[in-house]
């Protein structure tokens, strides 16, 4: 037999097959330290195979699950012992107010092998949660190797997919943002050090359609990884926040946040707050710092509970840390620090500061490849991690004492802008928007309600979710000079995507002024820094190109924050890519001259305040005013009206009870309006609102009257040209006057000469010109002698009229 011990539970299985007279010898070394430390016992018993009895020494190890098993041919029992001594499994609870509502955190019974797991519950809805890391390190001290992944069921909302595959399987655009919005906060928590490949899992797997799972789920991972033994800092909690009738609501519920014009994700610890993110209609710098203080209130209260919690509960800390050795950084910034600050202190474009880094790095590696450090030569890897803190230090030090930048710009100076309007001569609305070395390809394209993005989530039914504006980023490697993967888009393009469409959602026209459907798209073509706030740019002024009547041009900035731990600090407007990468803080804001409308803040240190994120806000301000100011330069400029290349769209109301007569059988009337009238799409709502989007304006004018042609009675007098005739009676002629509308010619108006036969005079499938007698009731009266007479200039008495009688 094979003896094996599952590591969580301690228990020892048996399993394997055995050969007839076969005996369990000494148990292996690890089976006789667990015996030693009294973790499990051993107990003698009788294995029955094929019906033989096989003698055992007293070695046989006690089975973990309780009763009896089989597995592979081999009956085990259990010892009476053994199931007395059997716990039960238990939750252990933390029950944390949320701004009037309970949050429920509880461990120990469900996810016992993981490292840590969590199962969180606020009202209804309840969110699964796990970390767990790899055995062994595998990064290089540089990063976190940190996987969030979080995924809500439809089982949670008791529904099923709406798609042909009903298992969860890839995630979903919504799912890979809320893994970022995870990822984000507690990230920056994890111990300096900390190497080894760690995974965050995250279900919904209850959901009471009032309370959002997005900020339960960051408190949720902080809480798994507090408990678990992988060295995390701090507790870390999420909160949303509405401003609901001038208010502040901590973790509103989703009626309120229906009628909230701010919609602010804050995630802190009990000492400074990590991450925002929010999208709000034109709200001003004060109010939204006074949503994150309310937030923030809220956070430091429960960040304290659950760390005296997980001190309870919670497992001992591992120190496997990968750290640089002692006096290596030091060593580094002696041999090229110098270089770097002359370097760094100069106007120099990006391709200069990379090869003066690249020069730095082959000194540093030529002098330090014989040196030893804590009794070992440097790896390559510790060389570049040194080399990479001391780049960060010479940087901060020359914006903190200088007041100058890599680029040899100000702090609050924003890089050159320029904007070209029309690049794309066959799009709907293109715009090439340039900023210092970030540049953006932004397209918009109009299309009707079918083109609107629909989605199949736990919340909403497919039907039910579209979105009439969306924007997606493409961020292709070229954009940096490399070479890399392309195809389905990453979580960064996604993201990035997200926050410049809610950036551009509130200046969209109302669908009662522009009922066109818009996509934007943003390629970006350079990249050295915020290329999501070009994005933003780029897209409304592609949006003005377009001829969609903008309620307002917005733009967005990216700011930059140096913080040092004796209080010191900067503010930098438009950073660039360096700058965000060995810097404190990211800050985008998107705006208008003078409020917000989007907003995103990742931290890396705790210690910013709110007078600090003031001045980032007052900067912002500044700079999105003069970016509006270069906007309003583009030249050429946007053309602010349709493209002839557009698609035109005509709406009308009809009468709801005809709304069956204009869809018709199976959606076979409107497909023919489509197809005689080269209109592209027909929708009719509940209420018969009907829209019509054809690819030019006579292409609609034409379904329009195919449409009124099925809904009312045409008037008298109308003329009708080439019209098919559909069927031959012996009193007349039936005329295919439109899609689902026929009129009757009668064989006593089927010409100005008399005609006996129907048949003699006309054929299936034959043309006519046909005027519109009489119509009433749903029957249409025809004349073709009519039409004759009209085209020789003859007056056409109609029924009703004085002398009709002695017209005819």
């Amino acid at each position: 037999l094979k003896v094996s011990v599952t590591m969580a539970t301690s228990h020892v299985c048996i399993r394997g097959g055995a050969k007839l007279g076969t005996t369990i010898q000494a148990p292996t070394p690890f089976i006789q330290s667990q015996l030693q430390q009294k973790r499990i016992t051993f107990v003698a018993g009788d294995v029955k195979c094929s019906g033989y009895s096989s003698p055992f020494s007293s070695n046989i190890a006690r089975c973990s699950i309780p009763r009896r098993r089989t597995a592979s041919g081999l009956t085990v029992r259990a010892d009476a012992a053994w199931q007395s001594a059997y716990n039960k499994p238990t939750a252990q609870r933390l029950v944390l107010d949320a701004g009037g509502k309970q949050i429920i955190l509880e461990t120990g019974e469900i996810g016992r092998q993981a490292n840590g797991a969590i199962m969180a519950t606020c009202g209804d809805t309840m969110l699964y949660t796990t970390a767990c890391c790899a055995a062994g390190t595998m990064g290089d001290g540089s990063f976190v190797p940190l996987t969030v992944n979080y995924q809500e069921r439809f089982s949670a909302a008791g529904k099923t997919s709406g798609g042909y595959i009903k298992r969860e399987g890839r995630p979903r655009d919504a799912e890979v943002l809320i893994s970022r919005l995870v990822d984000r906060p507690i990230r920056p928590m994890f111990t300096k050090g900390w190497s080894t490949e760690t995974q965050v899992l995250q279900w919904v797997l209850s959901y009471d359609d009032a309370h959002p799972p997005e900020a339960l789920a960051i408190t949720a991972a902080s809480a798994a990884l507090l408990v678990s033994d992988i060295p995390f800092e701090k507790a870390v909690v999420g909160v949303r926040v509405g401003l609901v009738d001038g208010r502040y609501v901590v973790n509103p519920s989703s009626r309120q946040m229906a009628g909230s014009s701010l919609d602010l994700v804050v995630a802190g610890t009990r000492d400074a707050i990590l991450m925002i993110e929010g999208y709000c209609e034109f709200l001003t710098e004060e109010q939204m710092l006074g949503a994150v203080e309310a937030g923030h209130t809220a956070i430091a209260s429960m960040c304290r509970q659950m760390e005296a919690w997980a001190a309870q509960v919670g497992r001992p800390k591992r120190q496997e840390l990968v750290l640089l050795p002692e006096g290596l950084e030091a060593r580094v910034e002696q041999l090229v620090g110098g270089q770097l600050r002359q370097v760094y202190s100069a106007s120099t474009s990006k391709e200069e500061r990379s090869a003066a880094e690249e020069a730095a790095r082959k000194v540093v590696e030529s002098v330090l490849v014989t040196e030893t450090f804590g009794g070992a030569v440097p790896t390559p890897l510790q060389l570049a991690l040194a080399l990479k803190a001391v780049k960060s230090k010479v940087m901060r030090e020359v914006v903190l004492e200088l007041g100058k930048r890599m680029d040899g710009r100000g702090l609050t100076d924003i890089r050159p802008i320029t904007s070209r309007a029309g690049p794309l001569p066959r799009t709907h609305g293109s715009v090439l928007f340039t900023r210092g070395e970030t540049q953006a390809l932004c397209v918009a394209t109009l299309g009707s309600a079918a083109d609107a993005q629909k989605t199949d989530s736990m919340r909403t039914n497919y039907e039910e979710s579209e979105e009439r504006f969306y924007l997606q980023y493409f961020f292709p490697p070229s954009s940096v000079g490399e070479v890399g993967r392309a195809g389905a888009p990453g979580r960064r393009e996604l993201g990035h995507g997200e926050l410049a469409e809610r950036a551009l959602v509130p200046i969209m026209p109302a669908p009662a002024d522009f009922p066109y459907t818009v996509r934007v798209e943003s390629t970006i073509t350079e990249s050295n820094g915020s290329s999501s706030m070009a994005s933003v740019c780029g897209g409304c002024l592609a949006m003005m190109d377009a001829g969609v009547p903008v309620l307002r041009p917005v733009a967005g900035i990216a700011m930059g924050l140096i913080l040092e731990p004796d209080g010191r600090y900067s503010v930098l407007s438009d950073i660039l890519g360096s700058e965000d990468a060995l810097g404190d803080m990211d800050f985008k804001v998107a705006g208008d001259m003078d409020t917000i409308t989007a907003f995103q803040m990742d931290i890396k240190v705790e210690g910013i305040t709110l007078d600090i994120m003031r001045q980032a806000l007052s900067q912002a301000r500044e700079g999105r005013r003069h970016i509006l100011g270069e906007m309003d330069k583009c030249s050429p400029p946007p053309r602010r009206e349709l493209s002839k290349y557009s698609p035109r769209v005509v709406r009308t109301q009809v009468d709801p009870s005809k709304k069956g007569q204009v869809i018709g059988s199976g959606g076979r009337t409107i497909r023919q309006i489509c197809a005689v009238s080269g209109a592209s799409d027909i929708t009719i709502s509940e209420e018969g609102l009907l829209e019509i989007m054809a690819p030019s304006q006579e292409s609609a004018d034409a379904a329009l009257e195919y449409v009124k042609l099925v809904t009312e009675d045409p008037p008298a007098g109308k003329i009708y040209r080439k019209r098919r005739v559909s069927g031959i009676q012996s009193f007349g002629a039936f005329v295919e006057l439109g899609p689902g509308r026929e009129g009757l010619l009668h064989v006593s108006e089927m010409d100005m000469q008399t005609v006996i036969d129907a048949s003699t005079a006309l054929a299936v499938g034959a043309e006519v010109d046909v005027m519109v007698m009489e119509a009433s009731n749903g029957k249409i009266s025809l004349s073709r002698r009519a039409v004759q007479m009209h085209d020789l200039g003859q007056k056409v008495p109609l029924p009703g009229e004085a002398g009709a009688a002695a017209g005819r």
